[in-house]
């Protein structure tokens, strides 16, 4: 294994981690459940998820 591919592998690994690929993981799971179903942009996504994260006290209240 190059250090190329170990670099991109620690990445990814990273993203997963901190979350950020629930949107491509989202985006899947909605092609996969209806292919003709309109997706949400990105912006809209994190915009639902914030909403919903904010508005569960079970996630951790956020006052600002």
């Amino acid at each position: 294994m190059t250090l190329v591919v170990a670099g991109r592998r620690i990445w990814r690994y990273l993203q997963e981690l901190t979350d950020e690929t629930a949107y491509e993981r989202y985006v899947e799971h909605a092609r996969k459940h209806d292919p003709q179903a309109e997706v949400m942009t990105r912006r809209d996504f994190e915009r639902c998820r914030m909403d919903a994260r904010e508005g569960d006290p079970r996630q951790g209240f956020r006052c600002c």
